[in-house]
């Protein structure tokens, strides 16, 4: 079966209908039908209602990550992963939050799905699914 990792820009883009939209919800359609596994990590999560909310509002916002846990499994973060994450931020300059999305897709060897072009500096170690770059 399939595995994905969302990053928070590709759940925001689901939800704004930006540029990725169709892609994103591709993945959770399948995620739906039992034919994918989905899966975010908690840290994104928090970002995803903080972007959301800055642009509906913060009841649309949660509205949305309701929605969304209906399709995904959000994975909690325990001192392991957040030290492992912590490496990656300091070895490749990523943002604290993106170091959350990659740690888990390279632990679940699943695809991320994103639009953030720094992730290439992980290099092969890490499967993309890249999303166009500019959002409405």
């Amino acid at each position: 079966m399939k595995e994905y990792v969302l990053d928070t820009n590709a759940l925001v883009r689901f939800f704004r209908g930006a540029p990725g939209f169709l892609q994103v919800r591709g993945i959770v359609q399948q995620a739906r039908d039992g034919r994918s596994q989905l899966t975010m990590s908690v840290v994104n999560l928090g970002e995803t209602l903080y972007v959301l909310a800055r642009h509906f509002g913060s009841e649309q916002a949660m509205r949305c990550i309701q929605e969304a846990k209906k399709s995904m499994t959000v994975v909690p973060v325990d001192e392991q992963t957040a030290l492992d994450a912590g490496k990656l931020r300091l070895h490749y300059k990523l943002g604290f939050a993106d170091c959350f999305a990659a740690q888990l897709a390279m632990r679940s060897r699943a695809t991320l799905v994103t639009a953030d072009p720094d992730f290439a500096r992980l290099g092969k170690q890490l499967k993309i699914l890249s999303l166009p770059r500019h959002s409405q």
